[in-house]
């Protein structure tokens, strides 16, 4: 078994070396799909021996489906710049090389590390996403936010964690939730989903208190209430925006949400609707 690492990126100079430096080893080849990076992102990829290719951004399943098909070999392991392996998920994947295949692709859990501290509350551990697969039985899908890999067939499960790293200050969360949560509303529009003040006032409320105290957000300290308030904060800007969006549906409205940076840099995506 041979495995092709792909990895997204757009200005990923901080994070990239971590995450080539991770799969050393367990892939035989490393392709980085840039999206016009203005920073040392493409140096760095190169000095780790990845393959790079620049492509226009279109979005997030776009670009790691095109990723995927430029891959030498079946099995994909798809990783975002800000995740690295850790020892034992790498020491699992170079025996999961060496043994007959019964699985169509492979989850392990995202373990995220959140101004500092590991969280392990709020929905946000274990985590689990499918990453290594064999191409002809996965497809990235979700045009907008929350892209995900869909697989046909058996899904194995190892234990050793990936390792997210997300998030250097506060300001850094409040940028990154403005932009996914511009994307979020139109991919909403787009899904005929409707605002009204019940959602922009309900939906915040009912986020907080699923992050903080069902979720047990409250053991993660102040990380954790900070996750709460931002879980919050986020569904009340992303239905007023929806709801500003079905005020103004002419074509070209626009609410910004450019990706800042590629990957599932809003920790994790999916755990602030």
């Amino acid at each position: 078994m041979k495995i092709s690492a792909t990895v997204i990126t757009l200005n990923e100079e901080r994070h990239l070396g971590r995450c080539l430096e991770s799969v050393r080893g367990v892939a035989d080849e490393v392709i980085v799909v840039d999206a016009g990076s203005q920073d040392q992102t493409c140096a760095i990829a190169a000095r780790w021996g990845a393959r790079v290719i620049t492509r226009n951004w279109t979005n997030y399943s776009d670009q790691k489906n095109f990723a995927a098909a430029q891959a030498s070999h079946q099995w994909i392991l798809s990783l975002d710049a800000d995740e690295c392996l850790s020892q034992p998920l790498r020491q699992q994947l170079l025996e999961v090389k060496t043994l007959p295949k019964t699985a169509n692709a492979y989850e392990f859990p995202r373990r995220t590390c959140y101004l500092g501290r590991w969280i392990r509350h709020c929905g946000w551990y274990p985590d689990r996403k499918p990453r290594l697969y064999r191409r002809q039985h996965g497809q990235w899908v979700g045009e907008f936010v929350h892209e995900h890999l869909s697989c046909d067939g058996p899904v194995a499960r190892l234990q050793g964690d990936l390792l997210h790293y997300t998030c250097d200050s506060v300001s850094d969360h409040a940028r990154r939730v403005g932009n996914y949560t511009s994307l979020a509303a139109r991919d909403l529009q787009t899904r005929g989903i409707r605002s009204g003040p019940l959602k922009i006032l309900g939906s915040p409320v009912a986020a907080f208190l699923s992050s903080y105290c069902f979720k047990a957000g409250f053991l993660d300290g102040l990380q954790g209430l900070l996750i709460s308030i931002f879980a919050a904060y986020y569904n009340f800007l992303k239905y007023s925006k929806l709801w500003d969006l079905q005020r103004s549906p002419a074509p070209g409205h626009a609410l910004g949400g450019e990706p800042a940076d590629t990957g599932d840099s809003l920790p994790p995506k999916g755990r602030e609707d």
